[in-house]
């Protein structure tokens, strides 16, 4: 028997490793003789990095830049040298990772930071740039990265205005750069979220809350990005804010999109091509494949890591099982995802934290009962 687990992190619980590794633990269990392929997974978000290096020959720059409250701080990216490509894990620089709880305020954080990165990056021969969305602590349509690249934001009374989701709705002109370095460089923006720029199903309304924003805010944020859209067409006749994918990360997507020029693809067909996951499915029959991340709810619908998978499963008519911290999902809503099997480690009867200091041991063991149940016959 072949099983592939693919797995994201569970976050501020378990790293994909230590989830690899659980599974892995439950799997032995019950299958001492199974032939395990494991698969570093990241949907562009948290761990990007970390897929990657796993996968390329890649050299570690650290660079000095700003976090989303536009703070000195040094955050890493990958370059390789050899083919001129630089990969790039947004949440380095303008992620919620960088911010305590009271710092989050989604009005004034701003994606600048990883557009220093990025300059920095082509300064030192990268041509393309391979940009993980994900994990942000910003909602500001990507004015941030766009502003480090010598676009000028300006009021109606020609004022410059700082990039961030409180100004968007201010902004009346759009100037672009005039050094020519947008006509020698591709961007890629890689990540696993299928939502609008902006409405109901947009950057502001799904994801603000998380960013540490309150229904007002929300409204004005969404606002914004309507703003920032309708300005977009007027100075450049470019109308990508439907574009499913548009609203990651706070709209950073859209912005690459509309002021580099960039291209949008899967963060989970990224990942599974670097890793050589069709290659290994293409060779061998795989039986089972476990995948996980910490949540699974109506966000995981719009192209999370785990509806990649689910996704890649259906294709080749093989089982996903995912195993998560908490599930948070209807029937319907699993229905559209397309898993076999869904395994909740949280135990109801303890507090939360009892969950998450010991997610490892509770992983391996639902992996464990689920193959006892499933497959007992062939161990």
């Amino acid at each position: 028997m072949r099983i592939l687990i693919a797995p994201d992190k569970f976050k501020d619980s378990l790293t994909a490793d230590e989830v690899i590794m659980a599974i892995k633990k439950g799997i032995r269990k019950v299958l001492p003789k199974a032939k395990i392929h494991e698969a570093k997974m990241s949907d562009g978000g948290d761990g990007f990095l970390n897929a990657v290096n796993n996968y390329l020959q890649c050299k570690e720059i650290w660079v000095a830049t700003e976090d989303p409250l536009g703070r000195p701080i040094k955050a890493p990216y990958l370059l390789d040298t050899v083919n001129g490509r630089a990969y790039i894990e947004l949440a380095k620089t303008s992620g919620l990772e960088l911010l305590k709880p009271l710092e989050r305020n989604v009005m004034i954080t701003s994606t600048r930071g990883t557009g220093l990165q990025m300059l920095d990056a082509i300064k030192k021969g990268a041509k393309t740039l391979y940009l993980g969305l994900g994990g942000s602590a910003t909602n500001d349509g990507g004015t941030g990265i766009a502003d480090a690249f010598g676009y000028v934001f300006k009021d109606e009374n020609d004022n410059p205005l700082r990039p961030m989701g409180v100004n968007l709705s201010k902004i009346h002109q759009i100037l672009m750069p005039k050094d020519g370095l947008l006509d020698t460089i591709k961007v890629i923006a890689i990540n696993d979220v299928g939502n609008p720029l902006h409405g109901k199903q947009g950057a502001a309304y799904v994801y603000g809350a998380q960013k540490g924003a309150n229904k007002e805010q929300i409204v004005l944020l969404d606002t914004g990005l309507r703003h920032l859209a309708e300005r977009v067409r007027t100075s450049f006749e470019k109308s990508f804010e439907r574009l499913p994918g548009s609203g990651a990360a706070g709209g950073t997507a859209y912005g690459l999109k509309v002021f580099l020029n960039a291209e949008y693809t899967r963060g989970i067909d990224f990942v599974l091509g670097i890793a050589g996951v069709e290659t290994l499915m293409k060779s061998h029959v795989i039986d089972y494949i476990f995948t996980g991340e910490g949540k699974i709810d109506q966000q995981t619908v719009y192209g999370k890591l785990i509806k990649g998978v689910a996704d890649l499963g259906s294709e080749h008519d093989i089982p996903v099982i995912a195993v998560c911290g908490k599930l948070d999902m209807d029937t319907k809503g699993l229905d559209v995802l397309g898993l076999t099997q869904v395994l909740e480690i949280m135990d109801t009867s303890k507090p939360v934290q009892y969950s998450m200091d010991n997610a490892a041991e509770m992983v391996e063991q639902k992996v464990r009962q689920y193959l006892i149940d499933a497959v007992q016959d062939n161990y």
